[in-house]
């Protein structure tokens, strides 16, 4: 593994562990059942990815709140409508980020695919 591939596989595996709480906070604080219900959802789908990642860096990092504190708090100055395709376009955007370890490390082209099916099913949720 090269310094680069490392790097991004560490970044990754932070994004994934500091998702948990941001999913896990969200769904605490937002009024709709099956929205709280999807983010814990995706709270259990980014600590797997975590643990792959996990796997490939073989380092434990640590949870970081920012991300869990200032969600729920955009949730209640901008509203899901606002916040909901910011939090899509993040995971769209791990998409990007991935794919260039992806086609060496077999186990990230799994947990990319499921990061597209994240920002839709965001999306997703303000169509109900």
């Amino acid at each position: 593994m090269d310094r680069n591939e490392q790097k991004t596989l560490l970044k990754a595996q932070q994004g994934e562990l500091d998702a948990v709480l941001m999913y896990n906070a969200l769904a605490d604080t937002v009024k709709s059942r099956s929205d709280a219900e999807a983010f814990r959802r995706l709270a259990a789908e980014e600590g797997k990815h975590a643990a792959v990642f996990r796997g490939l860096t073989d380092q434990a990092l640590k949870p970081k709140k920012t991300l869990a504190i200032l969600l729920p708090l955009l949730y209640r100055v901008m509203g899901r409508k606002r916040l909901y395709p910011l939090i899509a376009k993040f995971e769209y955007g791990a998409v990007d980020t991935y794919a260039p370890v992806a086609a060496k490390y077999p186990a990230v082209e799994s947990v990319k695919g499921d990061e597209k099916r994240h920002g839709d099913t965001v999306m997703s949720l303000l169509k109900e």
